[in-house]
């Protein structure tokens, strides 16, 4: 697995929209405030050509505009790292002009998105051997104050944030070898979260305002056999599972599978020995929908070397229908795997997103309605 190397001060952040662009509220001054927060930072910005537009059907512009903008903005020796503009719903169909023998052959850089572009952080590292970051977009980090997810997710791509070997932290959240170089990331589960605004209230928030917390975080855990752990569990019998950090958004994994960008069965001859630990989240895809997705991913053997699975809440949280809910939707088909099943967890759609490095070689440790998280850069 190839890691690229941290922006320095002074380094210039490429932006690229092979998903939506930020051309309309509240993406738009969103956007335009968060280039306004990393300048002020020391750092330069250079915005690729579809970043503003909006002439595309569900992402910024035309499939083929996009990915040369993807292939361009990554394989530039003009950006030290790249980041998203933002989700979208087609990132699917740029890939086909994404030119991945380009950028196998470039040098390795940062890239950081969520949602829809699962679409390049799964194919980078399934096709290229590259690590990436599932984290927040763009336009996140334009609000007035940031959450501390989104200084994790910048302290991966600088080195703002670190502890050195001999333990002087400076953050906390990185760790960084006697020269100075990260070697490992260690995060932990933020412990609140926020519900997704209705449209209404959407239309009345302030966009710059900060992501507001009001649900405690409840994990749920299972043990290979689909049966829950309670919080009481014993401390022999708590979670703790290992391996190859893989995964995204269930929506675009399940549309990627049985393709031509599907690498996974390689992936899975590369790095099986060491147990691949998926992460897995979802967007717009109802209860009935994930179990379908899951099974299919299951079916094409995507899950046969798995070592665990850490799910993220699904965007629609709490939803039941015909008596299946959101546990029951993923934990039938993956409880057949016999391996840890962490669900409820801090990753995706349902603020703060604990940013994930895909690619990695990762702990998970859970207990109780507490998580943590080490990915280490081997």
């Amino acid at each position: 697995m190839r890691y690229p190397e941290n922006i320095k001060k002074g380094g210039t952040i490429g932006f690229v929209a092979p998903s939506f662009g930020c051309n309309i509220d509240p993406y738009r001054t969103l956007f335009d405030s968060s280039l306004k927060m990393w300048e002020s930072r020391g750092y330069k910005t250079l915005l690729g050509p579809n970043c503003y537009a909006g002439d595309g059907i569900g992402i910024s512009s035309t499939p083929s505009s996009c990915g040369k903008e993807l292939t361009d903005g990554y394989c530039s020796g003009e950006s030290d790292v790249l980041i998203s503009c933002g989700g979208g719903e087609l990132m699917c169909e740029t890939l086909e002009y994404v030119d991945f023998d380009r950028i196998s052959e470039a040098g390795p850089k940062w890239y950081m998105g969520y949602s829809d572009n699962t679409n390049f952080t799964f194919t980078l590292t399934t096709m290229c051997d590259v690590a990436s970051i599932y984290g927040p977009c763009a336009a996140g980090f334009g609000m007035r104050s940031l959450h501390k997810s989104y200084e994790d997710a910048w302290g991966i791509m600088s080195r703002e944030n670190g502890v050195t070997a001999a333990g002087d932290t400076m953050s906390g959240t990185g760790i960084l070898d006697d020269a100075g170089a990260p070697t490992a990331y260690e995060f932990s589960g933020y412990g609140m979260w926020e519900r997704d605004l209705s449209s209404e209230e959407k239309a009345l928030k302030d966009p710059l305002d900060p992501i507001e917390p009001t649900e405690k975080t409840v994990l749920h855990r299972y043990i290979g056999d689909g049966e829950p752990l309670s919080e009481t569990t014993p401390e022999p019998e708590r979670i703790s599972m290992q391996g190859r950090l893989l995964g995204g958004c269930l929506d675009c994994l399940v549309t990627l599978c049985g393709t031509k960008f599907d690498r996974v069965r390689q992936f899975n001859r590369k790095y099986g020995s060491e147990g691949i630990l998926w992460f897995l989240e979802s967007c717009d895809l109802n209860v009935f929908a994930m179990r379908r997705a899951v099974w299919e991913l299951e079916q094409a053997g995507w899950f046969e070397c798995a070592s665990g699975f850490l799910i993220g809440r699904p965007l629609q949280f709490g939803q039941e229908m015909f008596g299946l809910d959101q546990y029951r939707a993923v934990y039938d088909i993956l409880s057949r795997h016999r391996v840890p099943i962490l669900m409820d967890a801090d990753v995706g759609h349902l603020s703060p997103m604990v940013p994930l490095i895909t690619g990695s070689a990762a702990t998970v440790n859970a207990a109780g309605n507490d998580w943590k998280i080490k990915m280490e850069l081997k």
